[in-house]
């Protein structure tokens, strides 16, 4: 079991304050209860796609849920910052990837930008919410998958898409991949 998650604690508080059964949200969003229930307890580490999903239907942006100090501009995120975080983090999640926000202590920002690793063996999922992705493959090879079709993203490669399509990521050959991506949703 992984120790209670600060996201898990925001989720639940922002919840609770709305006077809102896991039930509720769960309807609300379309997250099934027990993922909703395990995020709290801190036992799995949400993707994005749930955790967007969920931020909506509390009626919060997604960095509410994943900031943990407000900074002054410009937010740098050093490379070194990184690599302490992948050291220090707890696990991937259920779909085979860990993200790293490099917008942390930002209240007042419009987008979600990130660092994904994907593990070498990720699930082949996908979900869709509002808004607009952009990728940037920096390591390894990278499958998007977007509606039917699927592409292979190299280092150097992007994609710029609409998120209401189903789309999902993944590392391909059976070694881990990275990226950048970058998370536009309208509030």
């Amino acid at each position: 079991m992984i120790k209670e998650s600060s996201v898990g604690r925001r989720i639940r508080g922002y919840r609770e304050n709305l006077d809102m059964s896991i039930y509720d949200l769960s309807q609300k969003c379309g997250v099934d209860e027990k993922i909703i229930n395990s995020i709290e307890k801190g036992e799995v580490l949400p993707a994005l796609g749930v955790l967007t999903k969920i931020s909506r239907a509390l009626g919060q942006r997604l960095g509410t849920f994943m900031d943990d100090q407000f900074k002054p501009d410009p937010i740098v995120t050093r490379a070194s910052d990184l690599e302490a975080r992948k050291v220090a983090q707890e696990g991937v999640n259920a779909l085979g990837y860990s993200s790293h926000s490099l917008a942390l202590g930002k209240p007042d920002r419009h987008m979600e930008p990130y660092r994904i690793e994907f593990d070498a063996h990720g699930v082949d999922a996908v979900s869709s919410h509002e808004g607009e992705e952009l990728i940037i493959c920096l390591d390894g090879e990278v499958e998007l998958t977007y509606g039917p079709g699927k592409t292979v993203l190299r280092p150097g490669d992007t994609a710029y898409y609409n998120a209401v399509v189903k789309h999902g990521l993944r590392a391909l050959g059976g070694k881990p991949a990275s990226i950048y991506g970058v998370v536009y949703i309208p509030f």
